[in-house]
C-alpha cells in the first residue's frame, strides 16, 4: 500500500451506503468498469473502499435505518472485510443543521431522563453492533436532541449531551473512535471550541460545493487550523460530485445546475467527478492529521424506475452511471 503524505497508513476510504438495504430489495444488478455483472458490494471492495457509514434512527416510520436493518447490514459488511462507521442521529429521521428533532419516546422525559437514555441507547449500539467509527450526532452545528440540546438556546444541556453519549462509547468499546460532526466551514472553528471539554478522537467535516463554497484551498486550510489548534484528526465525513447534470427518473435532483459546480475544473462528467474526488483524497493525504473521507449517496441509483417521483434525487451523483456500470472514479478511493 502506497503511504499517505501525511504518513497515515490507515486511511479511511469510506462510502455511506445507507439506502442500500432498501435498494437491494428491487435486486438491481451492477457492473464493474469491463461491463461484467458483479455483486454490489465486491466491486467496492475491489476498488479499496475499506469502511462504509451508516445513519442510524431511533425508530424511524419504517424498517429502513432502523436497529434492526442496520445491525444485520453491520455484520453483513464486516463479514466482506469492511470497517463500520455509525450515524447516530439521535432522531427517528433525518438530522441536520437545520432538524434536530428529539425521538417521539423520548420527548415526554425531564433532561435527566434523556441524558440516561442517551447513555442507554448509545451503549446498546456499541456492544450489540461494535461500529469502528461512531458519530454522537450528525451534523450538529445547531445542536441535538432538540430542545435538551439546542446549542444556541442551551449550550450546557447540548455538552452534557454529548458528554454522556461519548462516556457510553468509552465505558464500553477499547477501539470504537469518536467523531464530531459539523457541516461546511463557515462557524466551524466556533464551533469545535464549543466542544474542547469533551473527549472524542476526530473532527468531521460534511464538504459539499453546492452548500459549503467552491474553494478547495479554503477547505484544505481549514482543515489543517481545525487539526492543529483541537489537535484531532480530521475526516471529510461527507462530500460527493455529480458525473452529469442529467436525470435517470422524475425525482428532482439536488445539483442539477452548472452554477453549482467548481468550473472549469471539475465538470459535471465521469472525468470531473473523478478529478474531483481524486482532489478530496489529496488534499486530506497533505493535511497533517488527515484521516480519510466518505463519500455520501455511493448507491443511490434510480432504483425505483425511471418514472418514479419519490425515488432518487442523487443518482448524477452515485459511483455508477445511469447503466449502474462502475465509473471512474471509484478508481480514486484505491491506496496503490
Amino acid at each position: 500500500m502506497r503511504i499517505p503524505a501525511n504518513g497515515n497508513t490507515e486511511f479511511v476510504s469510506a462510502v455511506d451506503l445507507s439506502s442500500y438495504p432498501e435498494i437491494s430489495i428491487s435486486n438491481p444488478t451492477f457492473y464493474d468498469f469491463d461491463g461484467l455483472q458483479k455483486d454490489f458490494l465486491q466491486i467496492l471492495k475491489e476498488n479499496g473502499i475499506n469502511t462504509v457509514r451508516l445513519r442510524l434512527w431511533v425508530q424511524p416510520a419504517g424498517v429502513h435505518s432502523g436497529f434492526d436493518e442496520v445491525k444485520q447490514f453491520s455484520e453483513t459488511l464486516k463479514a466482506k472485510g469492511f470497517k463500520i462507521w455509525l450515524t447516530l442521529h439521535y432522531s427517528d429521521t433525518w438530522a441536520d443543521p437545520g432538524n434536530q428533532l428529539t425521538p417521539v419516546l423520548w420527548q415526554g422525559l425531564n433532561f435527566s431522563a434523556v441524558k440516561e437514555t442517551v447513555y442507554n441507547y448509545t451503549t446498546t449500539v456499541i456492544t450489540q453492533i461494535s461500529p469502528d467509527f461512531i458519530q454522537i450526532g450528525n451534523e450538529i452545528n445547531s445542536g441535538l436532541l432538540h430542545p435538551f440540546g439546542n446549542l444556541n438556546t442551551n449550550n450546557q444541556g447540548f455538552i452534557d449531551l454529548i458528554k454522556t453519549g461519548a462516556l457510553a462509547v468509552r465505558q464500553n468499546s477499547t477501539h470504537c473512535k469518536i467523531i464530531l460532526h459539523f457541516a461546511g466551514l463557515q462557524g466551524a472553528d466556533w464551533f469545535f471550541n464549543q466542544v474542547k471539554s469533551i473527549d472524542y478522537d476526530i473532527i468531521g467535516l460534511s464538504y459539499y460545493p453546492i452548500w459549503h463554497g467552491k474553494s478547495l484551498m479554503e477547505l484544505k486550510t481549514n482543515m489543517q487550523q481545525l487539526s492543529d489548534t483541537y489537535q484531532k484528526k480530521i475526516v471529510i465525513a461527507e462530500t460527493a460530485y455529480p458525473f452529469t447534470l442529467g436525470w435517470n427518473d422524475w425525482t428532482n435532483n439536488i445539483v442539477g445546475q452548472s452554477d453549482q459546480l467548481i468550473l472549469p475544473d471539475y465538470p459535471a462528467t465521469p472525468e470531473g467527478q473523478r478529478r474531483f474526488i481524486n482532489r478530496m483524497k489529496q488534499l486530506t493525504q497533505e493535511v497533517k492529521n488527515g484521516m480519510g473521507f466518505c463519500y455520501w449517496g455511493a448507491e443511490l441509483i434510480s432504483w425505483k424506475g425511471n418514472q418514479s417521483l419519490n425515488a432518487s434525487p442523487w443518482e448524477n451523483q452515485a459511483l455508477f452511471d445511469f447503466n449502474n456500470k462502475a465509473l471512474p472514479v471509484l478508481k480514486e478511493f484505491r491506496m496503490e
